[in-house]
């Protein structure tokens, strides 16, 4: 620990929780602005550390070392390491060296439908009766049940339709037909569930497939004049107004208030294959709650369901729930699978995500929807570019020869101890960033960082500098494609509304450079094309030796480099002894020429 006291005076416990409350003050307490219910565990923010696309090995470290630290002097939040783009060779030697998982791959900081708090609601079958969806409208307090079957891969549900409150009422209230059971394809059980009732005389079937239903309360005279075949008779204890409706061709009868079903009544139904049910309930009461087992498969909607996956992003979610009327939508995975529920609500009360962008500002540089994102703080050491934020944030930018190096900075200063593997991982930063101190950009803060963490690592700076540098230089010209290198440590820029891409592969021996710039002259402008450039730029950079070779693909891309170190290329190449930064000696030379 060194002496540095960002509380003014008061110890290192007083400093953490004064940074804490700082963070949650302008950046929200975790709970998304929501109340926290007494008992419950706190909700847990996820903050995003990332670095540029194309990640080179001081950006990976960086993000890796910033979010621990943050993860120790931060709580009720997660910080979570990402990258926008593959490995580069030499920052897979450094991971597998220090035993560190690659980042989190972040394609796109942009918000989806998972991010959103969504109701995790189980789906049930279409056969459910609406007395049961209607309870469950009720106990979940929602307006919307969604209607489920089995997957056919057995590992959940599909969506099969929605039932609102509006489309329960509709029927129930609406629909008076008699024949309605029947219409619906009503199943026994659901009559019996509803009914709370019992099958004394089974026909064999399991649905009402025709049929009215009657109440048989009229007159044994009378009654036989409007029973026809296939119709649910309900009737009392009166065993005549029974016989005469089995009789006439009724499909079922429901014997009321529990009456006694005589055994001729029983010979009689089964002889022509009537369906006798008993049920507790009196009349009044069968006919007012029948049609509460019609299955909610009746009811629900089945065509033109707007179904949404949780790998959506929530800005096309809103355009498409703008052009329609609905309330809740559900949700699916890739496969299919139901996962629950979501309305113009819930996105309401959706935030963006929330990111930390280290190594870079400039917005062309930083993951795709960066201008959706929340960033909360950049740490960074290049030129400011184009960056824009939604709030005020946390900047902190300073002119030294890695990142890596202000992250050591605020371990100490925030008094957090820098073990293995952080100690490794920023130390290699340091060296790939400052090429081991041979760059310009270096300074005596990147060395007394670089000495420090190198002690805590265990590790021998020249030595280990070697290996590193040997792991990360150039692939053998023979791959098949061999332009891919170009695009593993690069940067893009917007001058002048031209789009400028620059790329740097080092080497530590003369012929490798040779070769590979052999294999990469006759592919850059494919490689230019390929990405909408109008300017392309390589440095071939030979660490030993101290000097780049410029590859230059583009109308005007020669004559800028010449305008810019007054030197002309020969055959698209420029040489340049000394140059071996492309932050501190490349870039600034080509935006001055621009600008000029």
């Amino acid at each position: 620990m060194n002496d540095y006291d960002p509380a003014g005076g008061h110890s290192k416990e007083d400093a953490d929780v004064a940074y804490e409350a700082l963070f949650r003050e302008l950046h929200g307490d975790g709970r998304n602005g929501q109340a926290q219910v007494a008992g419950a565990s706190a909700c847990t923010d996820k903050v995003y550390v990332v670095g540029h696309k194309n990640p080179d090995t001081d950006s990976i470290c960086a993000a890796l070392g910033y979010a621990h630290l943050k993860n120790a002097l931060v709580r009720d939040a997660e910080f979570i390491p990402c990258r926008a783009g593959h490995i580069s060779e030499e920052t897979a030697f450094v991971l597998e060296r220090f035993n560190v998982a690659p980042p989190e791959y972040l394609a796109d900081i942009r918000a989806r439908v998972e991010d959103v708090d969504m109701r995790r609601l189980q789906g049930v079958p279409e056969d459910t009766t609406l007395r049961k969806a209607w309870a469950l409208l009720k106990e979940r307090n929602i307006v919307t049940l969604p209607i489920t079957e089995s997957a056919p891969d057995g590992a959940g549900e599909h969506i099969r339709g929605l039932v609102t409150v509006k489309d329960i009422g509709k029927v129930y209230l609406d629909n008076n037909s008699p024949a309605l059971i029947s219409e619906a394809g009503t199943s026994y059980q659901n009559v019996l569930e509803v009914l709370d009732a019992e099958i004394v005389v089974d026909n064999g079937q399991t649905h009402f497939g025709k049929g009215r239903v009657i109440v048989a309360a009229a007159e044994a005279e009378s009654l036989a004049d409007y029973i026809d075949a296939g119709d649910i008779a309900i009737v009392s204890n009166r065993e005549e107004a029974q016989k005469i409706a089995i009789n006439h061709g009724a499909g079922s009868i429901i014997v009321t208030m529990g009456a006694e079903i005589s055994p001729d009544i029983r010979q009689m139904a089964k002889a022509r294959s009537c369906l006798v049910i008993s049920t507790p309930y009196d009349t009044y009461a069968v006919a007012r709650l029948i049609n509460q087992s019609i299955p909610v498969g009746y009811a629900m909607l089945r065509d033109g369901i707007i179904t949404f996956k949780t790998t959506d992003y929530l800005g096309d979610v809103k355009k498409t729930m703008g052009k329609v009327r609905h309330r809740d939508f559900p949700v699916s995975d890739d496969s299919g699978h139901f996962m629950g529920m979501i309305s113009r609500r819930f996105l309401l009360d959706s935030g963006h995500k929330k990111v930390i962008l280290v190594d870079h500002n400039e917005q062309s540089q930083a993951v795709d929807g960066i201008e959706e994102a929340e960033i909360l703080e950049i740490i960074d050491h290049h030129r400011l570019g184009s960056m824009e934020t939604l709030n005020p944030v946390f900047f902190r930018n300073q002119p030294v020869g890695a990142t890596s190096t202000i992250i050591f900075q605020m371990y100490k200063e925030h008094g957090v101890e820098i073990e293995n593997p952080w100690a490794g991982l920023l130390c290699s930063g340091i060296i790939s960033d400052t090429l081991l101190f041979r760059s310009p950009t270096t300074t005596q803060a990147d060395k007394l960082a670089a000495v420090e963490l190198a002690n805590i690592a265990g590790i021998d700076l020249q030595g280990y500098a070697s290996e590193l540098f040997h792991a990360g230089s150039g692939d053998e010209p023979s791959d098949a494609n061999p332009t891919a290198r170009i695009f593993k440590d690069f940067k893009t820029f917007n001058v002048n509304a031209l789009q400028i891409g620059i790329g740097q592969i080092n080497f530590m021996d003369e012929m490798r450079l040779a070769e590979m710039k052999a294999a990469l002259m006759p592919n850059l402008e494919g490689a230019r094309a390929e990405r909408q450039l109008d300017l392309l730029y390589v440095m071939l950079t030979n660490i030993p030796a101290s000097f780049s070779e410029i590859l230059c693909c583009g109308d005007t891309s020669a004559d800028l480099l010449e305008t810019a170190y007054e030197i002309a290329p020969k055959e698209g190449v420029l040489l340049l002894e000394g140059v071996i930064s492309r932050k501190k000696q490349l870039v600034p030379e080509l935006l001055a020429a621009l600008q000029g």
